[in-house]
């Protein structure tokens, strides 16, 4: 872009412009400088607070998250080590390996059943159940 030369008039002419501009700058300014203050001010609290404080709840709650998941490893290692097979732990569904009629089978079970009533083939799946056979 060239350069542009203003004449006293337009300078003048152009003035109640500047002037609210420079109006509207200036109120940006200072709302800035008050606005970066508070901002600091409030870091310095955040990071007292966290000083001061003997507890981080963020800490606390990834150590919660933490143990959670060692209880149900430990339990998920103990249906393994007895030959127990967790096939869905939301709907609380377990397999235990069985043999009827000379075939090997999984013995099937569901969280609020009874008792194991049902099996199914390893290829069949839980869509595959049947009820077990009479003794």
């Amino acid at each position: 872009m060239s350069k542009r030369y203003f004449t006293i008039q337009e300078a003048n002419a152009l003035l109640p412009t500047v002037e609210d501009q420079l109006d509207r700058l200036q109120d940006i300014k200072t709302d800035f400088e008050f606005k970066y203050i508070e901002l600091r001010e409030k870091r310095q609290q955040i990071r007292q607070q966290l000083q001061s404080s003997k507890r981080d709840p963020l800490f606390e709650l990834e150590c919660e998250l933490e143990f959670l998941q060692i209880e149900a490893r430990g339990i998920i290692h103990h249906f393994y080590h007895q030959g127990i097979e967790l096939k869905n732990i939301e709907h609380g569904l377990v397999d235990f390996p069985s043999i009827i009629g000379g075939e090997e089978v999984l013995l099937c079970w569901r969280s609020g059943e009874e008792r194991v009533s049902f099996y199914h083939s390893r290829q069949d799946g839980f869509q595959g159940r049947r009820p077990l056979p009479e003794e």
